[in-house]
């Protein structure tokens, strides 16, 4: 009866996981901006999701678990912030790893195709703590509350950076607007 247990709640995650696996890699894609890293994010997520499994409440596992990957992103971006950056293989000039040319590369290809390249470069010059909240509220759909609980920041703090995040990114944005053709050039928005 104990492994039949077992298994249920293994079988429950693994499908709840899949769901929304790439919502969570998207997330980390987009918050971290580096394939490699936003798969290490994205495991580590499901990994700890599926140790917490048993203390998930059952309502939405997507928000639970954007919650779980925005947490590990914002304690290694402040665990970064104090230590530096530090030296690794990878920063061996005499190391060679072939590679597709970066508008070819599977995670390119995937971020066209959810957004234009210069909603993604404009998106990436937005502040650190503006651009999280604008992601996990206007791609990843959260709720100001569960933004905030993922932040651990108050819920009028998660509407200002919203705020502040989504003007930076129509700033950003206006000059590809006007080329577009999406707006005229003086203009309100």
């Amino acid at each position: 009866m104990l492994f039949k247990r077992v298994s249920s709640h293994r079988d429950r995650f693994q499908r709840e996981a899949q769901a929304v696996y790439p919502s969570v890699y998207g997330t980390a894609l987009r918050l971290t901006r580096d394939r490699e890293e936003a798969e290490d994010l994205s495991q580590e997520a499901i990994v700890r999701a599926y140790e917490a499994f048993d203390r998930f409440d059952g309502q939405n596992f997507k928000a639970w678990i954007l919650r779980i990957l925005t947490n590990l992103y914002i304690n290694k971006y402040r665990r970064k912030k104090r230590t530096g950056t530090t030296a690794s293989l990878d920063d061996d000039e005499n190391l060679f790893e072939p590679m597709a040319p970066a508008e070819e590369s599977p995670d390119r290809v995937m971020f066209d195709n959810l957004m234009g390249a210069e909603v993604e470069e404009a998106l990436s010059r937005v502040p650190e703590i503006f651009r999280t909240a604008v992601i996990l509220s206007d791609i990843e759909g959260m709720t100001y509350d569960e933004i905030a609980e993922a932040t651990d920041v108050p819920v009028g703090t998660v509407r200002s950076r919203i705020a502040r995040g989504r003007s930076a990114l129509r700033a950003a944005l206006e000059r590809y607007a006007i080329e577009q053709g999406y707006i005229k050039q003086g203009t309100p928005d």
